[in-house]
């Protein structure tokens, strides 16, 4: 996940409370949700459209509803799906401008 996020242009590495945070510009991009998961800030369009799309990696915690947030399970999840959404969140970051 690391490697993918650091890919992209201007995007870097922290940790906040111990956990790892990847920000462009100090926005977040994706941060780790547990051990297991990230968060990845992203368009309610685009979060659709990953929930549809793949019902058994994304997830909506309740207390992210009305925010622009989804839950990615990394386990089982193939690098290229990581990437898109990963790219999607950077792209909203970087539109911010």
């Amino acid at each position: 996940m690391s490697e993918i996020a650091r890919t992209l242009d201007g995007v870097k590495e922290s940790r906040a409370k111990g956990l790892l945070r990847w920000t462009l510009d100090g926005r977040m991009v994706a941060r780790q949700y547990d051990d297991e998961s990230i968060v990845i800030r992203i368009d309610f369009a685009e979060r659709e459209r990953l929930l549809a799309a793949h019902p058994d990696l994304f997830f909506v915690p309740p207390r992210f509803d009305a925010h622009q947030k989804v839950v990615l399970r990394l386990a089982d999840a193939d690098p290229a799906v990581v990437k898109s959404a990963l790219v999607a969140a950077w792209n909203l970051q970087r539109a911010a401008d």
